[in-house]
């Protein structure tokens, strides 16, 4: 499968939004994706999922998450620095923030000629952020990989982003994947998610907790990649996408 792979700036009311936008070779219409990165933003690892993704038939674009301050531009290294400065653009940056954003490369994906329906997905902070965006009424579907700040509300510069709170506004379907050596999202906090879930009425939804999985198992960079529960991982999701 060859891809086409473009560098975009998204317009936002914040201003523009560098992002990546990968799909197949052509113009047929295929679903939209919004891909949100981990606090490490636009890594080559990430883009590596990302063309793993396009080829199966999607349009993918993949937004900086912080793209309006110091870190606009910058793809962080997988150190302590690039953690550092990435746990940094995330507390200098509001839910709000985040929101409005989502919007604006939600309407870009959506104007496209090339997409049919939207779909959102998301890794670590990317995951809690895909969840947000399952809150668009013009997301069909969502998968959240192993979010962080979920079970406690936590999100970038608020304490409590009240994000489990609006679950009953999901209408579309919704997939979350953890791994269970996650100490982010312990059992506790898995249990906690899903308890909300369900209490917001989403019982049918696809919880996968995959045995030996860390935190991040999916970054193919470091000791926490697990190859084969990627694989799983990202199967599952096309699956899930297409509706099986």
């Amino acid at each position: 499968m060859k891809l086409r792979e473009d560098e975009v700036l998204v317009p936002a009311p914040g201003g523009a939004i560098r992002s990546v936008v990968l799909r197949p070779v052509g113009d047929d219409p295929l679903p939209g994706v919004l891909l949100y990165t981990d606090i490490f933003q636009l890594t080559e690892s990430t883009l590596r999922t990302a063309r793993r993704l396009a080829s199966a038939g999607f349009v993918v674009c993949v937004p900086e998450i912080y793209p309006h301050g110091d870190l606009a531009g910058v793809a962080l290294e997988f150190d302590d620095d690039g953690k550092r400065a990435g746990l940094a653009g995330a507390a200098a940056t509001t839910t709000a923030q985040f929101d409005a954003d989502r919007v604006a490369v939600l309407d870009f994906l959506a104007l496209r000629a090339d997409t049919t329906t939207l779909f959102a997905t998301g890794f670590c902070i990317g995951g809690h952020l895909a969840f947000r965006a399952a809150l668009d009424p013009r997301v069909e579907a969502t998968v959240c990989f192993y979010p962080t700040g979920l079970h406690n509300g936590a999100l970038g510069a608020d304490a409590d982003a009240g994000s489990l709170a609006l679950a009953a506004s999901i209408g579309g379907r919704l997939m979350i994947v953890f791994g269970s050596q996650d100490p982010h999202v312990p059992a506790a906090a898995r249990v906690e998610i899903l308890s909300a879930l369900y209490a917001a009425g989403l019982e049918d939804l696809e919880l996968h907790v995959y045995a030996g999985g860390e935190h991040a198992f999916m970054r193919d960079v470091g000791a926490r990649h697990d190859p084969v529960l990627t694989d799983l991982a990202l199967t599952e999701a096309v699956s899930f996408f297409t509706a099986r």
